[in-house]
C-alpha cells in the first residue's frame, strides 16, 4: 500500500486538465476520505434543489444538459489564450462547413444572434453606424422591420433592441403594401408557422420579390438535424438557432447563420468591439469552441437510437399513467419546435381529483423532484429527451402514484 508522501507523488505526475487529474476527479477529492463525495456538491451547499426535466429545453429550467464532448472542450479552451476574433474567424468557418451555409457565428443564445443580425443588415460594414444604434434617425439607416401578427412574441424585442419599428401583417395582401424605403428586413418565427396566414415559404418568396434580407428564428427547430440547413438553403439570408436546446451545447450560446456578408456585418456589433449594440453579450471561448464540439458531436450522433430511446421512455411513462382508471394518454411529435416525441397525460376529473397545476406542484415538491410541462384543468405534458437514461422509471412511478392517489 502507498503510504501518502507516495500517493502524492503519483497523482502529481499525472496530467492536469482544466483543474481535474487525468481528466477525470478533482485533485481534493482524489485525496480525500473514500467515504467522501467524488465531487464538491455545489447546488446543496446554496439550498438550490435539482430536478429530473420531463418538461424539455425551456431557459427558465436551465436548458439542457450538456454533450461529454463539449465539457472536452470547454476544458481544453479554459487553460489557453486565444485572440476572440481569430477563434470566431476559425470555429465560424468549419460551423458553416458543417451547415452548408456561407457563413455562421457564435452568439450568446439565439436572442443574441437576432440582435446582431438586425445590427448587421442596418449598418452593413460600417463602424460609425453601428456605434450610433439604437439611434436610427438622421443615420441613413432603415427604421422598420416586418414581422406577422401571430409571430410578434416577446422575442422581436431582439430586432427591437437595435431602435427598428416592428409592423405587424396577417396576410400577404397586408406584407406587399406594408414594403416601403424604411423596410430594413422581414422577420419570421419559425415556431409559430401554424399561427399565421403566411407560410416559411411564402414569406421569402416576397422578401426575394423586394430584395429585402428575411431572417428565419429558428431557436427550438432542432431536431430534426436537416433544419439546421434547410433554412438557409431555402433562400433566407440569416436563420438563428439555440445552442442550449436540442443541440446540447452552452445553455448562453447560439448560432447566426447566413450570408457572408451579413455574419461579416453583424460581428461589427459583436464583442470584442466596444460601443455598440452587442458589447453586453459576450461569448467566450470556451463557449465558442464548446459550441463548435457540441455541434460536431450531434452531428455525428446516432439520431436513430436517441429517437427510439426516446420513443420507449415515453411509452413506459404512459403505460403508468394509464393504468390509473380515468387517466389516457397521448404520444404525439409538435410539427415544428421541439420535434420530439411528447406525451400527453389527461384525466376525467371526476374520477381523478387533481387539477394539472395541483399534479405539478405535488411532483415538483416530491424526491427527487421533477418537472413537467402544460398543467391547467385535466393534464400535463411530459417529454424524456432531457432525461439521463433510467430517470424515465421514477417519473412513471411518480407519476402513477400521485394519480392513484387523486383517483376515487
Amino acid at each position: 500500500m502507498l503510504d501518502r508522501r507516495q500517493l502524492i507523488k503519483r497523482l502529481s505526475a499525472l496530467p492536469l486538465v482544466g483543474g481535474i487529474i487525468g481528466g477525470s476527479a478533482p485533485f481534493t477529492s482524489v485525496m480525500a476520505s473514500t467515504a467522501a463525495p467524488l465531487y464538491r456538491d455545489y447546488f446543496a451547499e446554496l439550498g438550490v434543489r435539482t430536478f429530473i426535466n420531463a418538461a424539455g429545453t425551456y431557459t427558465a429550467m436551465t436548458g439542457s444538459l450538456l454533450r461529454e464532448e463539449m465539457k472536452d472542450a470547454y476544458n481544453y479552451a479554459s487553460q489557453h489564450y486565444v485572440m476572440l476574433d481569430e477563434l470566431q474567424d476559425k470555429v465560424g468557418e468549419r460551423i458553416a462547413q458543417m451547415l452548408k451555409c456561407e457563413a455562421a457565428t457564435v452568439t450568446s443564445g439565439a436572442f443574441s444572434a437576432m440582435t446582431f443580425g438586425m445590427a448587421g443588415v442596418l449598418t452593413g460594414m460600417d463602424p460609425k453606424k453601428a456605434a450610433q444604434i439604437p439611434h436610427l434617425e438622421g443615420t441613413g439607416m432603415k427604421t422598420e422591420v416586418i414581422i406577422q401578427k401571430a409571430h410578434n412574441i416577446g422575442y422581436a424585442h431582439a430586432v427591437r433592441n437595435c431602435g427598428v419599428k416592428v409592423v405587424e401583417v396577417e396576410t400577404k395582401e397586408e406584407l406587399e403594401k406594408a414594403i416601403n424605403k424604411n423596410t430594413a428586413m422581414m422577420l419570421y418565427i419559425n415556431t409559430f408557422e401554424p399561427n399565421g396566414e403566411i407560410s416559411v415559404e411564402e414569406w421569402l418568396e416576397v422578401a426575394k420579390k423586394h430584395d429585402i434580407p428575411a431572417m428565419n428564428d429558428c431557436a427550438a427547430d432542432v431536431p430534426p438535424v436537416e433544419n439546421l440547413w434547410k433554412y438557409t438553403q431555402m433562400g433566407y439570408d440569416l436563420v438563428c438557432f439555440s445552442g442550449g436546446k436540442g443541440l446540447r451545447g452552452p445553455q448562453s450560446a447560439g448560432l447566426l447563420l447566413g450570408k457572408k456578408d451579413l455574419i461579416a456585418a453583424a460581428r461589427l456589433s459583436a464583442p470584442p468591439r466596444g460601443d455598440t449594440v452587442g458589447r453586453g453579450m459576450k461569448i467566450n471561448k470556451e463557449e465558442i469552441l464548446g459550441m463548435w464540439a457540441a455541434l460536431e458531436a450531434f452531428l455525428n450522433s446516432d439520431r436513430d437510437q436517441e429517437w427510439k430511446l426516446w420513443e420507449d421512455q415515453v411509452a413506459h411513462i404512459a403505460d403508468a399513467a394509464k393504468s390509473v382508471k380515468g387517466v389516457t394518454t397521448d404520444i404525439h411529435v409538435p410539427p415544428i419546435a421541439n420535434h420530439v416525441p411528447t406525451l400527453g397525460v389527461s384525466w376525467n376529473t371526476k374520477k381523478v381529483k387533481i387539477s394539472g397545476d395541483e399534479l405539478k406542484e405535488v411532483l415538483r415538491s416530491g424526491h427527487p423532484s421533477i418537472e413537467v410541462a402544460g398543467g391547467g384543468k385535466d393534464s400535463i405534458s411530459i417529454t424524456t429527451w432531457m432525461m439521463r437514461p433510467g430517470q424515465e422509471r421514477i417519473v412513471a412511478t411518480r407519476l402513477q402514484q400521485a394519480l392513484s392517489e387523486a383517483s376515487t
